[in-house]
């Protein structure tokens, strides 16, 4: 939801009126080099979109601003029981079944996939089961991957069978969790 703004408007001697006017917050780019923001009107509707071309499998950006954090949509899983927030641009990388990049949270780093290069335009997405194991706000996924390869409901690896999640790279703590379930 936007902030608003009042502003005090004229007055007659019986009553105050006040006119509310939308503002916005301007933050200042944290990769502005690597990314362009496109901010949507409606909630979970802005995206991140790549200002540069990288070979398959390169370094896109490091992970460097990360606090601790509680499970929140926003976070990203780092652990079993971890997960931090982004605090940057980076928390504008959608899901995708067909993703663009993978957080490596082992490393701290987000790297391009390694079946495709990244081009200057495209949506910078990942695919959120490779870090989150159990999801704070589960959603119906609108990627577009077609049939076969979208997913569906988007609620973590946890709920996901093994051999959906073997066509992706996963991050070690979620490879280790599946290993716990799978064996009980």
């Amino acid at each position: 939801m936007s902030p608003i703004a009042v502003q005090p408007s004229t007055a007659t001697a019986s009553t105050t009126t006040a006119t509310i006017l939308p503002t916005s917050i301007v933050t200042p780019p944290t990769h502005p080099d690597i990314l362009r923001v496109d901010r949507g009107a409606k909630a979970f509707s802005s995206s991140a979109v790549s200002l540069v071309s990288l070979p398959a499998g390169s370094l896109f950006a490091k992970i460097t601003t990360a606090t601790p954090s509680k499970k929140a949509y926003t976070s990203v899983q780092t652990g079993a029981n971890s997960h931090i927030e982004l605090n940057s641009d980076l928390v504008y990388c959608n899901h995708s079944c067909n993703p663009s990049l993978n957080f490596d949270m082992g490393k701290m780093e987000v790297r391009v996939v390694d079946d495709r290069d990244l081009k200057v335009g495209d949506q910078l997405t990942f695919f959120y089961p490779s870090s989150e194991w159990d999801m704070d706000q589960p959603f119906q996924c609108n990627c577009g991957s077609g049939e076969g390869v979208c997913k569906g409901l988007i609620d973590g690896a946890k709920k996901m069978d093994r051999k959906d999640l073997e066509a992706y790279w996963l991050n070690d703590h979620i490879k280790e969790l599946l290993q716990q379930r799978d064996s009980s």
